[in-house]
């Protein structure tokens, strides 16, 4: 079926069509928010509100983009909101006196390039991150980036090359192995 014709169903209140589309995108939707959040639970949280609001205001969508681009942008708004709203959750449980001492540690005691790697990307700002994320890990384009997060095509390019020489660093004494 068609996209027009499948928003217009959708929007006529057909339960079949809000099914069809959402089974086209939930996957995509999903590796989404997973990759930016590392966490299978949190991800089908975020999927989940995605699509609400995805429902919700499908009647505002001017399809300028791709239904999958403009999803894609819920996806990320949806996930950085719900991992700002987790961190500062976090940042209340956790007193001081509790957090473990930054330094280095011995060699042996570092995790494997994949973990690290993991533990890079999550360190990006979140702007890096998505930009990161959404165009190495998911294959978007610079353009379907920049009409998601609402930036020029060129801003999506820089914060990738800062997003690439950010991990390089975070990452560079794996390749003097």
């Amino acid at each position: 079926m068609e996209e027009r014709e499948l928003i217009r169903r959708v929007l006529a209140g057909d339960p079949g069509a809000e099914r069809t589309m959402y089974e086209a995108h939930v996957d995509r939707v999903f590796r989404l928010a997973y990759r930016m959040t590392g966490d299978a639970d949190r991800a089908q949280d975020y999927t989940q509100e995605t699509f609400i609001r995805a429902f919700d205001r499908l009647a505002e969508f001017r399809g300028e983009a791709a239904l999958s681009t403009w999803l894609g942008s819920i996806a990320i708004s949806e996930t950085l909101n719900g991992l700002r709203k987790v961190k500062r959750m976090n940042q209340r449980e956790v007193s001081l006196d509790d957090a473990t001492p930054v330094g280095a540690g011995s060699r042996e005691s570092e995790p494997d390039l994949k973990s690290r790697m993991t533990q890079a990307i999550d360190a990006l700002p979140d702007g890096y991150r998505a930009v990161f994320v959404m165009h190495d890990v998911e294959g978007y384009t610079h353009e379907e980036i920049a009409s998601s997060l609402g930036v020029h095509p060129g801003t999506s390019k820089a914060q990738l090359f800062r997003a690439r020489a950010r991990l390089r660093e975070a990452l560079a004494d794996f390749a003097k192995e």
